[in-house]
């Protein structure tokens, strides 16, 4: 019987180190792909003697895969464990892998900016800052000492609990415990992927609906308001008084829209890119189209 390959502690080490540059070649189509399988070559090193399963498995980890940087490393551990008992004859397909990695992708890039861009490194910038402001060396020091310790500590802790809990996983194959927690990893993901479609999809539409005459007394009159300073002092205050800016009140698609179903065009636009990343067109071929149809508009004074 042949010996079982398991993944040292030094190889750990050496994916953990690569990992730190997932984003190096960052691209639209398939986002992080390449430095996910830049971080996973060592494994693939030590876990396949054969060009041929080289191959297969750098090809296996070429595939879209987008999530927060430092949240990542949960999810390469975990890979890493499934890659392990893979490679030591369990049955663990190409399916399962990409399933686990997209699975938890999205709900941990949900945790990833509130974490680390919202808290953590505000924090860490506020007490730099103002120690620099005196003048203390410290202060820059202080920032990128102490916020690589906790990236980097997060990311080895993180990997190391993923490729535990990876290892339990395997042992469960048969039972299910891997699609539930795929499955569920997915629901959560979709989840969160439909709770941010409001905040990064904006679309507006211009054409105008409506435009009515106010009377008097009811928008600020430019013509008589005192000349310099003053006059800007009365107009912040008629406007804070509500005063309208303009002398006529203008409807637009977009707010007739907004009254109806408020953000009902970005979520149209978001599942109709998922229709067609399911039916196999490229992303780039996407965002292309998007892109042109986003101009064409505007210059029709549509968006």
């Amino acid at each position: 019987m042949a010996q079982e390959i398991r993944l040292s502690k030094k190889d750990r080490i050496a994916i953990w180190w690569r990992s730190t540059f997932l984003q190096g070649s960052w691209n639209y189509e398939r986002m992080q792909n390449g430095g996910w399988a830049y971080a996973m070559i060592p494994a693939i090193r030590k876990l396949y003697k054969t060009k041929e399963d080289r191959a297969a498995a750098l090809q296996r980890h070429l595939e879209f895969f987008n999530t927060h940087p430092y949240v990542a490393s949960p999810i390469l551990g975990v890979t890493l464990a499934l890659e392990e008992e893979r490679a030591n004859g369990a049955q663990v397909d190409d399916v399962a892998i990409q399933g686990v990695k997209v699975g938890m992708m999205g709900p941990l890039a949900g945790i990833g900016d509130p974490v680390f861009w919202f808290t953590i490194k505000p924090i860490l910038g506020a007490l730099a800052a103002s120690l620099a402001m005196t003048g203390n060396i410290l202060g820059p020091i202080i920032y990128f000492v102490v916020w690589n310790l906790i990236r980097m500590g997060f990311m080895w802790y993180t990997q190391e609990s993923g490729y535990k809990a990876g290892s339990k996983i395997t042992e469960d194959l048969s039972g299910g415990l891997l699609q539930d927690i795929t499955k569920g990893a997915s629901i959560l993901g979709m989840f969160i992927l439909g709770s941010l479609v409001n905040r990064w999809v904006s679309i507006t539409f211009t054409p105008i609906v409506s435009s009515v005459k106010l009377s008097e007394g009811a928008y600020i009159d430019w013509k008589n308001l005192p000349p310099g300073t003053e006059g800007i002092k009365t107009a912040l205050e008629q406007q804070a008084a509500g005063l309208s800016l303009s002398d006529a009140k203008v409807t637009t698609l977009q707010d007739n829209l907004d009254t109806l179903i408020p953000g009902l065009a970005p979520l149209l636009l978001t599942l109709l890119c998922m229709w067609l990343l399911k039916k196999k067109v490229s992303p780039i071929t996407i965002i292309l189209g998007l892109f042109v149809i986003g101009v064409g508009f505007h210059l029709l004074n549509i968006m």
